[in-house]
């Protein structure tokens, strides 16, 4: 078991942040290798070419261990709606008229516009599950399978409280249906064991800024490996056979390197980011993400526990991801509750009905104290 790894990161003693699923900080060694790597962009005369492609298979080849699939398999994007929107450009010889789509009530909109247009495209009817009054997700999902089913586009926890799916059990019925499951695990990739081997996606996208401690306008995608030969939503060099011959960029390739890399954002390279992302990567494959989530569920229980004493409602344990936790108020949260919480130096999130509280390893029960302290004196 862990024990707390505040000393890892750079956390301000006046305040209790309990908000990673709003932004998760850089650790320490992140900042230093972001301030290392500024010195590519001041001396740009350092550069090789090995520098354009080093951290980028460095990122692609941890990113892979997290999850349990091939370096190969692994594209580098800008943002969650790049990842979906590549997803929904390769999906969409499949979809016709009639056919559906699945999303959830209330989903990340990243993971949902890119979707709308494709249903407008191609006549197909996007199918919104309805937030379950018992907080099961997955049998509220599975109730809206049918044949028609083509896509589901999903995450592994709803991000306004936490509640989870069982994304084993969902793609089982998917792959009878023979349609494709796109995830978005920002919500949960760093703080979630997942796995492309448990659960067959044809698409996975993630941003580094949340649970993987990284840096903003950094993120990954899974490519299953079935899709490898689909078509890239922008044409840049990097990808193309033989680009590390700078000197040969002018004899224009129409051939791809292997794998996913052929979705790869233009300027993957990203000097400044990339080794911040990968010294992020790096600490939580050290760590292993089983680990983290062990120690952050002994936080979320606690939470649980305090807030039902309050009279606040709270997802059951095995309906609510281990990481991120929503307290629910009777009636609407009052005005200024939140700005309250962070007056007195407490930073969570309010989202939809729910006040959300999404510890890490740099939390302990001091934190926890804090919010109850604080959450108890507004509210009684």
């Amino acid at each position: 078991m862990l024990d707390c790894q505040r000393d890892l990161f750079k956390m301000d003693p006046k305040v209790t942040y309990l908000n990673c699923a709003y932004m998760g900080p850089l650790p320490v060694k992140s900042l230093e290798a972001g301030r290392a790597a500024m010195g590519y962009e001041a001396q740009p005369w350092t550069l090789s070419v090995d520098d354009f492609f080093t951290h980028t298979d460095r990122a692609r080849e941890l990113v892979a261990g997290l999850i349990g699939a091939d370096n190969i398999d692994i594209a580098i994007v800008p943002s969650v709606s790049y990842g979906i929107a590549t997803a929904a450009a390769n999906l969409k010889s499949t979809i016709g008229e009639g056919d559906e789509i699945v999303l959830l009530d209330e989903q990340f909109p990243s993971n949902v516009y890119a979707w709308r247009d494709l249903a407008k495209e191609t006549g197909a009817k996007i199918i919104t599950v309805a937030r379950p009054a018992d907080d099961d997700w997955t049998r509220a999902v599975l109730s809206c399978l049918t044949p028609k089913t083509r896509v589901a586009a999903l995450p592994a926890c709803h991000w306004s409280d936490g509640t989870s799916l069982d994304l084993t059990h969902i793609s089982r019925h998917l792959k009878e249906l023979n349609a494709a499951l796109v995830l978005d695990l920002t919500q949960s990739l760093g703080a979630q064991p997942f796995s492309v081997e448990e659960v067959e996606v044809d698409f996975m996208v993630c941003a580094a800024y949340k649970w993987l401690l990284g840096p903003y306008s950094v993120g990954f995608m899974y490519v299953n490996p079935k899709h490898h030969g689909g078509t890239p939503i922008e044409k840049n060099w990097l990808p193309k056979k033989g680009s590390s011959d700078f000197a040969g960029l002018v004899r224009y390739r129409d051939e791809y390197e292997p794998g996913a890399k052929r979705f790869d954002v233009g300027e993957n390279s990203n000097f400044t980011l990339m080794p911040v992302a990968v010294a992020s990567l790096e600490l939580l494959n050290g760590l292993g993400v089983s680990q983290v989530q062990a120690y952050i569920e002994g936080l979320t229980d606690d939470i649980a526990r305090r807030a039902k004493g309050m009279g606040l409602g709270v997802a059951e344990r095995e309906l609510r991801s281990a990481h991120i936790v929503g307290l629910r108020l009777p009636g609407q949260p009052p005005t200024g509750l939140t700005e309250h919480l962070a007056n007195a130096g407490v930073s969570v999130s309010l989202r939809g009905e729910s006040i959300r509280v999404s510890p890490n390893i740099y939390n302990d029960t001091s934190d926890i104290d804090c919010l109850f302290k604080v959450l108890g004196g507004w509210l009684l």
